[in-house]
């Protein structure tokens, strides 16, 4: 999700959730509700399967990366402010290809 974007300037630099954001201060949650809503109306009735997994591919990584550049690349740190064990953290990483 491009959750920091206000616009997004083309069709090709859009994920499958994608918000242009309204309000500066929406908080991530309404957000993600909002990218939802736009998604699905835009399938237009046609089926959608997997909607979990892709909502966590497209905000998972980011996050774990942005926690982990905070971290300054200190994956027990970083595991600890996710709530998730270090051996958790490096499997994501691994899942996602994220390297330090």
């Amino acid at each position: 999700m491009n959750l920091g974007v206000d616009t997004i300037t083309t069709p090709a630099a859009r994920s499958p959730f994608s918000v242009a954001r309204e309000h500066k201060d929406e908080p991530l949650r309404e957000c993600v509700r909002s990218a939802l809503n736009r998604y699905l109306e835009q399938m237009d009735g046609h089926g959608v399967q997997g909607i979990y997994r892709m909502v966590l591919s497209e905000v998972e990584p980011p996050m774990l990366q942005t926690v982990l550049d905070h971290c300054g690349g200190n994956q027990t740190r970083a595991a600890q402010m996710l709530g998730m064990s270090r051996s958790t953290l490096r499997k994501k990483l691994a899942e996602y290809g994220i390297s330090l």
